[in-house]
């Protein structure tokens, strides 16, 4: 007999080796991409082969039920949805699928800690966690998966209410203010996670944070800063997730080498998405440097090879990947972020097949 999904990304996570290596979708596949797909395997529909893409899934996501004000966290219209920070993020039209892109800051214009408290941040007590463990005990009803929640993007979301440019400049204009917003969000995301945690009582694998920190060519601030305004609210986050047993994956796109160590050092777990084509991201020299600190997942090529490489390029790269970063453990195989509208179908299925998968319906 195999290894359950759960072992097996159980198992790669204490770095050891698996019968398989673990794989997920990670950002999943976008809406063209999946409906490409499926016309490949001739099903009717996206909705049709969804439980394909989850069976060879080792991991799936849950998450509490919202409850809190429909302002937040809903539609204002059509076309624009509000999160729950009180950004709005509009839809594009994409073919058959679609896209969200921020639709403005609200707090792009305050300069005061006053001002920044006057807006109406989310509460832990949005969220009804009393169905988390019925809902993963459906998912494993099929076979046990590693269960995964997210997201606690601390910087990020800030960024996202005040505005990245501001951000940046605050970093050395306003420091103080910086400080006093990533306290309020930390201190909300270690609240909602602590519920989360206490409610799945031990069902719930890894917590999944995130804070770009990459483009495609280095860091997109100092080292420096790193050390100052995100390392150490992580690491306190981090403690508290550490304290339920769980793992920690954080993601960033991007070129991150210079930050790999920071991360080990804060308490991060696995580092995600993994965009090997860009600058300082070879997976032989990272798993050199950081492979004993740290585990990876992703890196499959999204904007490269799933799009435009042959299904023999694809298949190597796969195979180069759990050959390299999966030596000894320490690797869930998955794409590099979100597979492309465009993506040729037999490149998927090259994917998974390489990956010891396979989609029933081809």
């Amino acid at each position: 007999m195999g290894m359950t999904a759960k072992e097996r990304v159980r198992l790669a996570l204490e770095h050891k080796e698996t019968d398989i290596p673990p794989f997920s979708w990670g950002f999943g596949m976008s809406y063209p991409a999946k409906e490409d797909l499926a016309r490949h395997v001739k099903l009717p529909s996206v909705d049709a082969l969804e439980p394909y893409l989850s069976a060879v899934d080792d991991c799936a996501w849950v998450n509490a039920d919202y409850i809190g004000p429909k302002e937040r966290n809903g539609y204002d219209s059509e076309r624009v949805r509000t999160d729950v920070w009180g950004v709005r993020w509009k839809y594009q039209s994409f073919g058959a699928g679609g896209y969200e892109e921020m639709d403005g800051n609200p707090l792009a214009e305050i300069e005061s800690e006053e001002e920044f408290d006057a807006y109406m941040l989310p509460s832990p007590d949005w969220w009804d966690y009393s169905t988390l463990r019925d809902k993963i005990a459906v998912i494993n009803s099929a076979g046990e998966k590693a269960i995964k929640i997210g997201n606690g993007n601390i910087f990020e979301t800030v960024t996202y209410m005040r505005g990245l440019e501001n951000i940046l400049m605050d970093i050395y204009i306003n420091p103080e203010l910086l400080h006093h917003m990533l306290r309020k969000v930390t201190d909300y995301y270690i609240g909602f996670f602590d519920r989360v945690l206490s409610a799945a009582q031990g069902e719930i694998d890894i917590v999944f944070t995130a804070d770009d920190l990459g483009t495609q060519n280095g860091l997109m601030m100092s080292p420096e800063a790193i050390g100052e305004f995100i390392a150490p609210y992580h690491k306190e986050l981090n403690e508290l997730l550490h304290s339920y047993g769980v793992k920690v994956m954080y993601h960033s796109c991007g070129a991150v080498s210079e930050a790999v160590q920071a991360l080990i050092d804060c308490g991060v777990d696995v580092l995600e998405s993994l965009q090997f084509y860009t600058v300082g991201m070879d997976p032989v020299d990272l798993k050199a440097r950081f492979g004993d600190g740290i585990c990876f997942h992703g890196g499959v090529s999204v904007q490269k090879t799933l799009v435009t490489g042959s299904t023999q390029a694809v298949a190597d790269e796969v195979e180069w990947l759990a050959g390299s970063l999966g030596k000894g453990g320490g690797y869930i195989l998955a794409p590099a972020h979100i597979v492309q509208a465009g993506t040729p179908p037999e490149n998927v299925m090259a994917m998974l097949a390489a990956a010891g998968r396979r989609l029933l319906p081809e």
